[in-house]
């Protein structure tokens, strides 16, 4: 078995004494998760996840409220906003991305100061959660996993990354970018971020067209990097219409069928998973337990 393959392993296993325990113990527990909008995939496989370990809590008398973006333009005054709703609303529980930490920070203590067990999960770390009080961080080192990135770029011969960021200004996705190009950096080559309008995230025209226009201005980039797997799939027909297939890397975050097709025809280098059906459903398990405590 794998690293990889133990690590997940482990994370089902955790996963599933988790939502036991909860069982056990969250009778009548109000969770509420916030998340992304409803036609993001990504959160998508996040609120399966959700779902899912919601399960054990309903049977316990209790329940899970998924509140979702409606946009991704404001990102994180509109998540601390649906923080505050869920407290209004009598939350035992409140799972949540830290996605922009000064917009953010104020609805996630006062959810603590009001004796509200929260998670942090997707984005966020372990420091931020132990400074706000949050009992947990769920989710991956954005550092750490960009670093990885950029790195097997540089590996496989890239000189020259692009990453696309289509929610500029969320901190985990930005801290992704910097990553991968402190990664590629440190293997001699270089990179920059291209940021496109948080209304581009989910409109793959948009996003091709500018990805297209990018490599055809820039000659030197050699590969790309994406922040989500739709945007790869956008990725994939830019580099394609701009004739660059033999001269440009495609990497991304997150998979779909798609994405590993193309890695089987060789027509992507790499993905990189942060697992999101785990992400939502041990946020919500370990608040089922929490809750289920107090």
């Amino acid at each position: 078995m794998t690293r990889m393959k133990r690590i997940a392993a482990a994370l089902m296993t955790t996963a599933a004494l988790a939502v036991t325990a909860g069982a056990a113990l969250a009778d009548g527990a109000t969770i509420f998760a916030v998340g992304g909008k409803a036609d993001d995939p990504f959160f998508a496989i996040i609120k399966k996840g959700v779902d899912d370990a919601a399960l054990a809590v309903e049977k316990n008398g209790g329940s899970v409220s998924f509140l979702q973006l409606q946009t991704y333009g404001n990102i994180g005054a509109d998540a601390g906003n649906l923080v505050r709703t869920a407290i209004s609303q009598g939350a035992g529980g409140i799972a949540v991305p830290n996605w922009v930490p000064e917009a953010e920070d104020d609805a996630i203590k006062a959810a603590v100061t009001a004796g509200i067990p929260v998670v942090l999960y997707n984005a966020g770390n372990i420091d931020e959660a132990t400074e706000l009080g949050a009992i947990n961080y769920i989710g991956t080192d954005e550092a750490l996993a960009g670093e990885a990135g950029g790195k097997y770029l540089s590996e496989h011969g890239a000189k020259n990354v692009l990453c696309v960021n289509t929610v500029p200004g969320a901190a985990n996705l930005e801290t992704r970018c910097k990553g991968i190009i402190d990664g590629i950096t440190a293997g001699g080559g270089a990179g920059k971020q291209l940021p496109l309008p948080a209304t581009s995230f989910g409109n793959p025209t948009a996003v091709a067209e500018a990805i297209k226009a990018a490599l055809l201005k820039d000659q030197a980039v050699d590969s790309v990097i994406t922040i989500s797997a739709g945007d790869a799939d956008a990725a994939a027909n830019s580099i394609m219409q701009a004739n660059a297939m033999g001269r440009v890397k495609l990497g991304g975050f997150d998979m779909n069928q798609t994405a590993l097709d193309r890695i089987q025809h060789d027509a992507q280098l790499f993905v990189i998973d942060q697992q999101p059906y785990l992400q939502g459903y041990l946020a919500t398990a370990t608040l089922a337990v929490k809750a289920g405590a107090r």
